[in-house]
């Protein structure tokens, strides 16, 4: 197999790669298009008074469609303005066949899987009996996602990129039957070459290792047909949606999530991916502060469904049947009901309590532990809340990431805490943040100090005036680049995962993320958040006013095309 991990990727690399050759294709095709709709214009007044009421038909549909008010206006404007082509245009990128087929296969398996996503109903009845708030969350993801509750779940939080490589590689190390990945960004170096090396040898041994990588990959990072690289040593792998010299739409929803599955017993999700900047081996826009959360418990089989689901819709054809996923999910079920012993069933004790105690007791660590029993092990799981794995995807109406956000800054008492690479609001969440902090909940941002996007950087900057005015509180990482995709509020509550807060993320990509109620993973999250803060500044009003002119002119000029960036 080449090495590429010391390839420079300069101008040169871009000049005469791919990435120049798919570009020039489709400014090509977008040129064929605009000089289509101009010699329309031209040819015929009849025409173009034809596409001018076209226009108007257009910003009328996208007026009453339920898209979000920020990206109707992104459309509504090139409508208005070049009647002829952004008409043209908008009939063209949102009646593609393409499109149209994921939206159905999503659709349909979403039906065939039904009866993978069960809900605890006991469970349930224990949280609404706890708090309406609680219920109320779980139920919406219930029914808007069938994301179900799961108790007694070790939940542990990761504050660095190179925590979780550690344990990465101690899971991937230990797989008996299978191995699932999928991530948005791999890129030769240490990281992606020992996982490899892992994952070569799991597949020669027996395990089934397969492995998903989001499309841009292929552009720039790694060989376009990679995947047939990787299939030479055992390894089933497939791009979702690979990037083609093609207008289309469905290439703008990438997969974004962060997955690593094994046997069924573990899975890890968050901001990390896998390349070696996120584990701080190489520097890029300073030191790098990602986070992640690995799950034990029967959590699991939300993940595993997540990850067999985007397969099937990669493949295209599908190799997965609804019988396949309910082995991979029933193994999840085997193990934890595994756990139990005859003097723990006796005791009404969790499935897994066994497999989250024992480490604990090694440690002489019993936090997780409270009642002495007559047993192998010395004490039992105490409650440790519960979590819901979650995700998100651009082809439903329901934007559960972005509600779950709002939900816990409506419900936050005293304190919710934020970090995110990325801060590209429409007027609901700016709107929730604002409510937040003015009911008197302390609410802060951490943003970059040191951004790896400078458009990304002057829209955030946008927003700091209006959200510091209305008592947000916002700090920069001055080490460098925050990669951290976060929410903690209370000490009860949080989330871990891969949705930032701007518009592809929640409007436009595939995401994951797990919701965590009550469980220790809370205080390790928000440890961390106060250890960061403490090493980030704060943002001004003042500090706000003597920002550049001319950066802010264009930070302005850029929240007109806020939507699709």
């Amino acid at each position: 197999m080449k090495d590429y991990s010391g390839k420079k990727r300069g101008v040169l690399q871009v000049v005469f790669g791919r990435t120049a050759i798919i570009v020039i294709s489709l400014l090509i095709q977008l040129f064929i298009l605009i000089y289509t709709t101009r010699w329309l214009t031209d040819y015929s007044t009849i025409i173009y008074y034809g596409c001018i009421l076209l226009g108007v038909v257009v910003a009328v549909h996208i007026m009453n469609n339920n898209d979000n008010a920020s990206f109707k206006l992104a459309w509504i404007i090139p409508v208005l303005i070049v009647p002829v082509f952004g008409a043209i245009f908008y009939v063209f990128v949102y009646n593609q066949f393409e499109t149209r087929a994921i939206k159905k296969t999503f659709a349909k398996l979403d039906e065939q899987l039904k009866p993978a996503y069960k809900q605890n109903e006991e469970l349930m009845d224990r949280i609404k009996d706890e708090s309406d708030g609680e219920y109320g969350l779980a139920k919406y993801l219930y029914n808007a996602g069938r994301f179900p509750v799961y108790d007694n779940c070790q939940a542990e939080f990761f504050p660095l990129g190179q925590d979780k490589y550690k344990e990465m590689i101690k899971q991937l190390e230990s797989a008996e039957k299978f191995i699932f990945m999928e991530y948005f960004i791999v890129a030769e170096g240490k990281m992606w070459n020992s996982i490899l090396e892992i994952l070569k040898k799991k597949a020669a041994e027996g395990v089934e290792v397969r492995f998903m990588y989001d499309g841009t990959c292929s552009l720039m990072l790694l060989p376009y047909g990679y995947y047939k690289e990787l299939a030479k040593y055992g390894i089933k792998s497939v791009p979702f949606s690979q990037i083609r010299p093609a207008l289309s739409t469905y290439q703008n929803n990438r997969d974004h999530r962060k997955i690593l599955i094994v046997d069924g017993k573990v899975a890890f999700t968050g901001g990390i991916n896998l390349a070696d900047e996120y584990i701080n081996e190489i520097e890029r826009f300073g030191y790098w502060k990602d986070t992640a959360i690995m799950v034990k418990g029967k959590a699991v089989k939300t993940f595993t469904t997540m990850f067999l689901e985007m397969w099937n819709v990669a493949v295209r054809n599908g190799d997965i049947t609804v019988h396949d996923i309910e082995k991979y999910v029933d193994c999840t079920d085997e193990y934890f009901d595994s756990c139990m012993n005859d003097d723990t069933k006796k005791h009404g004790v969790s499935e897994n309590v066994i497999n989250i105690c024992a480490d604990h007791i090694k440690r002489n660590d019993c936090g997780y532990c409270k009642v002495p029993v007559n047993s192998n092990y010395e004490c039992l799981l105490r409650d440790g809340g519960y979590v819901i794995p979650y995700s998100d995807d651009p082809f439903t109406d329901e934007r559960i990431g972005k509600q779950v956000y709002i939900d816990i800054l409506n419900r936050a008492s005293k304190y919710v805490h934020i970090m995110t690479p990325y801060l590209i609001l429409d007027d609901e969440m700016v709107l929730a943040l604002k409510y937040c902090a003015k009911r008197g909940v302390e609410t802060i941002i951490i943003m970059p100090h040191v951004p790896d996007k400078i458009y990304a950087y002057l829209l955030a900057r946008t927003y700091y005036r209006d959200l510091l005015e209305s008592g947000v509180k916002i700090y920069e990482y001055t080490p460098g680049f925050v990669h951290a995709k976060l929410f903690v509020s209370d000490d009860l509550r949080g989330v871990v995962g891969t949705s930032n807060l701007d518009f592809r993320s929640l409007y436009l990509h595939f995401e994951c993320c797990m919701y965590i109620y009550k469980n220790d993973a809370i205080s390790d999250i928000e440890r961390d958040y106060q250890y960061t803060l403490s090493q980030s500044q704060e943002i001004t009003v003042k500090e706000c006013d003597e920002y550049p002119w001319i950066k802010r002119i264009a930070g302005s000029l850029l929240r007109f095309i806020a939507p699709l960036m």
